[in-house]
């Protein structure tokens, strides 16, 4: 990588932490910001906490550990980090086989495996994620978001459709009369009174599960610390480091372009793995940037700064400690509700309008679907991403290998009598350089053959491979051939790997 290549640089978004520490308006939209996303947090965490096998109280408490250390250890301001899905799903197996002390020392070493990766440049990776794969992330999101509430709406008491339908209606209106206070709270807020008042007898927090009544605890899992437990942890270890990274890195740059400000992606790196660490010695289960969630704090409430994210996590503590009679009977409807506009609000409806549709070349589609398609079959937004990434190579490897081009002359040189110019335009890489072998005259051409690659640029050790079973084919003919016009950087190549690339 070049000196001159760009660089990630910190740069606190507006308004900061002083200036909405001094402005009771902005202040008031953090504050409750935080207390909108610690509701919709409950559920999640609970669900997550479900998924991986644990007791509830493992997955509040990482939502709150993440939350809080995040906070102050993130790159990314006003973005949301707790208990997730895709962590929940790639630790199960640890729980499931090797019990609840394997599950931990698996949080700790995938913390500390993202540690490393940040401190190395991970998060400089985010350069290489396409536009067309970022639209499909963010689809992709958006209908994973839709389907999770889709549980809830099944087999319930005809009660709860009226009472979505009233949320929805709320989220929808209350922003056209007034800001003042976030609509998913007047919603929250609104349905859980209504519900008390009228006795209805509806799905609601409480039955999620079990919520705890005392602090989280510092915690040191009781595991053999050798290599047997190494060999054993340390591949889902890899795994949740990989995928909260990929999940928290995408989250930041949609959060970027939400606000028109920059992030630090190898700080946020690092904090994540460091959080990650914080929660795996309170006996939590580890987590990442939640979409949805920083989609509430940022898109719907309009935080900005790290309050709300540090105060999402304590209010979660107080609401499940020191409140949960009250919040267990919220009901689900309301958050649900909450989660349906989040949805909607999130899909890029640009990306699929007619006008759009026909005017983007097909390669592009075909790495926004193959991205939303993957993502939603695995429900795992980092595998969805690692696909659209492939197939956006592929298809741009395909594009770039057409557009190199070999024209021939055959000239009269006084010197050496006839010879064959070829002259090669375009880049010479894997793709277009297997095809180059088959562009020349082997048996019709003169005694001596010129390649002329002023025009082009050898990038890797397969078009030198190509160059050489061209040569050699020649030579089998009796005839030479001579490579003209290299610049530096494919002259050093070429006489570096020339020769070396096979064992005959």
């Amino acid at each position: 990588m070049s000196s001159t290549a760009p660089t990630t640089t910190a740069a606190p978004p507006e308004p900061g932490v002083r200036a909405a520490l001094r402005s009771p308006r902005l202040l008031r939209t953090e504050v409750l910001a935080g207390l909108v996303v610690a509701l919709a947090l409950i559920p999640e965490a609970i669900s997550f906490s479900i998924i991986a096998g644990v007791d509830p109280r493992v997955g509040l408490f990482a939502s709150f550990t993440m939350a809080v250390a995040i906070s102050f250890l993130g790159g990314r301001p006003a973005m949301i980090s707790a208990a997730t899905g895709a962590v929940a799903l790639v630790i199960a197996p640890v729980m499931r086989d090797h019990g609840y002390d394997y599950l931990i020392a698996t949080v700790l070493l995938g913390g500390a495996i993202q540690v490393v990766l940040g401190l190395v440049g991970f998060g400089r990776l985010m350069r290489f994620i396409p536009r067309s794969v970022m639209v499909g992330f963010v689809n992709a999101l958006a209908i994973l978001i839709f389907l999770a509430q889709v549980p809830y709406l099944v087999d319930v008491p005809w009660l709860v459709y009226p009472m979505v339908a009233a949320g929805i209606a709320i989220l929808v209106g209350l922003p056209r009369v007034t800001r003042v206070v976030p609509a998913p709270l007047v919603a929250i807020v609104a349905l859980t009174g209504f519900t008390v008042l009228a006795a209805l007898t509806v799905p609601d927090v409480g039955d999620e599960g079990e919520l705890p009544d005392s602090l989280p605890r510092l915690f040191v899992p009781d595991v053999p610390f050798d290599l047997d437990t190494l060999g054993t942890i340390a591949p889902y270890a890899l795994a949740m480091a990989v995928v909260g990274l990929l999940e928290s890195l995408m989250t930041a740059k949609l959060v970027d372009d939400i606000t028109d400000t920059p992030s630090d992606k190898t700080r946020e790196a690092w904090g994540q793995g460091t959080a990650n660490l914080v929660t795996g010695f309170f006996g939590g289960m580890g987590g990442c940037a939640m979409i949805g969630q920083t989609m509430i704090n940022v898109k719907v409430s309009g935080a900005r700064t790290r309050i709300s994210t540090f105060l999402a996590g304590v209010f979660l503590l107080v609401l499940v400690v020191g409140f949960g009679d009250v919040v267990a009977i919220i009901p689900m409807a309301a958050l649900v509700a909450v989660m349906i506009m989040v949805s909607v609000g999130t899909f890029d409806w640009h990306s699929i309008h007619p006008a759009t549709v026909r005017r983007m070349p097909r390669s592009e589609m075909a790495v926004m679907l193959s991205t939303v398609a993957v993502t939603v079959a695995t429900h795992n937004l980092a595998i969805g991403v690692v696909v659209g990434v492939l197939v956006a190579m592929t298809l741009f490897a395909r594009r770039v290998a057409h557009v190199t081009e070999t024209h021939r002359e055959v000239v009269a040189d006084d010197a050496h009598g006839p010879t064959a110019v070829y002259r090669v335009t375009g880049e010479l890489f894997f793709a277009s350089s297997n095809d180059l072998y088959t562009q020349f005259e082997y048996v019709e051409d003169p005694d001596r053959v010129v390649i002329d690659l002023a025009d082009s640029h050898i990038w890797d050790a397969s078009t030198v491979a190509s160059l050489d079973a061209i040569r050699a084919k020649y030579a089998r003919r009796g005839k030479s051939v001579e490579i003209v016009g290299l610049d530096e950087a494919s002259a050093r190549r070429h006489e570096t790997l020339s020769g070396q690339l096979s064992n005959h």
